[in-house]
């Protein structure tokens, strides 16, 4: 029982680890303030709960995974942990650096990552992979949130169209 728990507390504290450190990038008065945000764009007081809730699900799946047992979750473990690290940078690069076009490319990649894990997870148990979900819905929001914000700002696509 211990263990059990022990694994609880280590993907907790892995996953505590990373938000606190992503959180420390604070956007400033430049996107809340001075860059035109879509109109469907959250409050600023949103994006840490949501954090929350999706890191929650991702702790969680990683630790059904871990429960498991079974074959092949150390390297779908592996990959859980560089989706946590990258989502990690996303939130440097588009809070920390103002880089909102490179935090988009970076947050492609990490909703790919966090498919491919899901889908790793699902052959280990069905549970993980429903834990990712929330997960998943905040990248995909974000995804097309991070483009829309580089579009209103002089990124390329608002180029093109203008």
């Amino acid at each position: 029982m211990t263990t059990r728990y022990g694994s609880l507390l280590i993907v907790l504290l892995l996953v505590v680890t990373v938000a606190i450190g992503a959180a420390g990038f604070e956007a400033g008065a430049w996107y809340f303030e001075k860059a035109t945000r879509p109109a469907w764009s959250p409050p600023p007081w949103l994006f840490g709960p949501a954090w929350a809730l999706a890191y929650a699900g991702l702790g969680l799946a990683a630790w059904q995974a871990w429960l498991s047992g079974r074959e092949g979750r150390g390297g779908a473990l592996l990959g859980w942990l560089l989706l946590l690290l990258a989502s990690a940078a996303w939130s440097w690069l588009v809070f920390g650096l103002h880089r909102i076009g490179w935090a988009w490319l970076v947050l492609g990649l990490v909703l790919a990552l966090a498919a491919w894990c899901t889908a790793r997870f699902r052959t280990l148990t069905v549970r993980a992979a429903w834990l990712m979900t929330p997960f998943l819905a905040w990248l995909a929001f974000l995804w097309a949130w991070n483009l829309a914000l580089w579009t209103l700002n002089g990124g390329p696509v608002a180029r093109l169209l203008g």
